[in-house]
């Protein structure tokens, strides 16, 4: 098989783009939190929350925010999102259903 030079460097463009991209977050909620060092930690917030009746599934940094999955006191299976450096709610959605947004 042959390839012309066209296709070579077009297919080496397109993976190198692919590979130097960096990682995006889900777009649902952004921080701007400054850098990590000033940021409470994520166990710090999952024993707020716990001591709150929450049910702590997973957590992990998105969008400069910290995602929580887990259940509320309610008991509503969520997804939400907290401030890095104040913990403060911003957002809890419910399988596409916003139940909480922060003004």
């Amino acid at each position: 098989m042959k390839y012309s030079a066209f296709a070579v460097a077009t297919a080496v463009v397109f993976a190198s783009a692919g590979l130097s991209a960096p990682a995006l977050a889900t777009g649902k909620m952004s921080c701007e939190a400054g850098p990590q060092s000033g940021w409470k930690t994520r166990a710090e917030l999952e024993a707020s929350l716990v001591e709150q009746g929450w049910t702590i599934k997973k957590s992990k940094v998105d969008g400069g925010c910290y995602e929580v999955y887990g259940t509320t006191p309610e008991g509503d299976r969520v997804e939400a999102y907290f401030h890095p450096v104040s913990l403060e709610k911003l957002l809890v959605s419910r399988r596409g259903e916003i139940l909480f947004r922060k003004k």
